[in-house]
């Protein structure tokens, strides 16, 4: 069987010369992770909020009792289109110390198990496509696209090998190294509240704040994220991070492939659509034979994740935030990523057949 770590160790030795690896593995050890802790509780503040939020804001006003409530161990999962969505300037440390001041116990970015997933669609797409006709859809991202697939057209739903968001994989992790947490997701997305209560992945989340939400519950508490100090805990690759956008997905699934198999004689041709009407026409493309690419991702806002209707940012420069956010990642790729390597063997999957068929915390029957 082949192990997980030995494919990341070969992609080090082949991708960085040893000063560069030796510098970023100083930083990585220096990295803090609330997931690698285990079991043990973490002090949290418990903030003063006086605010009970109109009857439309259910959401909010649950998480606000919870985090009123001193016994609770509260942790925030923070989308990948966050940056930039609080503020210019506002740093991903800053966001964590704002979520810690409002009283959650720390802050997860979802981007790394968007790592973990791409490495997992990398993964099924080397071992499914290997003649020109075959294809895969992505199933990790979009739960609109998701929908649409399993609801109308499914007859492709063999072509979608089944994955859990980034936001279930993140709550599930959580939920197994700390099995009293309350898991609240944070993003720019409405549909994210529903795909939470599905019932063969509600084990996961909590509850779904949007973008908007999260802002207000700042305001209510009197916090400027701006203002914060920073805490920094860095751990996604730039293939997670870039998730956020039309095209994410599929260029973190290219790099990937082309680094577990450089040159190989099938690569990735992705197709992208954002946007309901766009997604259906791609689909329409492939039952009628009319597109060369093998592996397709849909979106259904436009933008994609940025384009969500409770984002705070214009789709255009929260895209620009995820892009600059994306390239200034220690690491591109999942398969470079130690974080991602020692947070697999943490949740039991040090084989890649572990991964691909125990993987039961990352995968879903469709």
């Amino acid at each position: 069987m082949e192990s997980i770590r030995r494919l990341h160790e070969e992609i080090l030795k082949r991708e960085y010369k040893a000063e560069k690896q030796r510098k970023e593995e100083m930083r990585y050890d220096q990295m803090d992770c609330l997931l690698l802790a285990g079991e043990e509780k973490t002090e949290r503040t418990i903030p003063v909020c006086e605010t009970v939020f109109p009857e439309k804001f259910a959401d909010l006003n649950a998480v606000r009792e919870v985090l009123l409530t001193p016994e609770k161990q509260v942790y925030a999962l923070i989308a990948p289109a966050f940056m930039g969505q609080f503020g210019e300037g506002v740093s991903p440390g800053a966001i964590r110390a704002a979520l810690k001041r409002a009283g959650f116990s720390g802050m997860v970015e979802v981007a790394v198990f968007a790592d973990i997933l791409t490495l997992k669609e990398a993964l099924e797409f080397d071992r499914h496509v290997n003649r020109d006709t075959d294809f895969l859809l992505t199933s990790c991202c979009c739960p609109v696209w998701v929908s649409m697939i399993r609801n109308i057209y499914g007859e492709l739903v063999p072509y979608m090998p089944g994955a859990v968001s980034p936001m279930i994989a993140a709550g599930r992790a959580v939920k197994k190294m700390h099995p009293d947490a309350v898991t609240v997701f944070i993003g720019p997305c409405l549909a994210k509240k529903k795909e939470a209560k599905e019932p063969d992945i509600c084990d996961a989340i909590d509850v779904v704040l949007t973008f908007q939400e999260t802002a207000m519950l700042f305001e209510a508490m009197g916090i400027a994220p701006q203002q914060m100090e920073e805490d920094a805990s860095e751990h996604s690759s730039g293939a997670g991070r870039i998730y956020a956008r039309t095209g994410g997905v599929s260029e973190a699934v290219v790099r990937t492939v082309e680094q577990l198999h450089p040159g190989r004689k099938i690569a990735v041709r992705p197709m992208q659509a954002d946007g309901g009407k766009a997604c259906k026409q791609m689909i329409e493309a492939i039952q009628e034979g009319k597109t060369e690419a093998n592996f397709f991702e849909g979106m259904g806002c436009v933008g994609g994740c940025v384009g969500g209707p409770r984002a705070l940012l214009p789709r255009e420069e929260g895209s620009a935030y995820v892009d600059h956010y994306g390239k200034e990642a220690l690491y591109q790729t999942p398969l470079e990523n130690p974080y991602v390597i020692e947070l697999l063997e943490k949740l039991g999957f040090s084989t890649v057949e572990d991964f691909l068929e125990k993987s039961d915390l990352l995968t879903r029957h469709f």
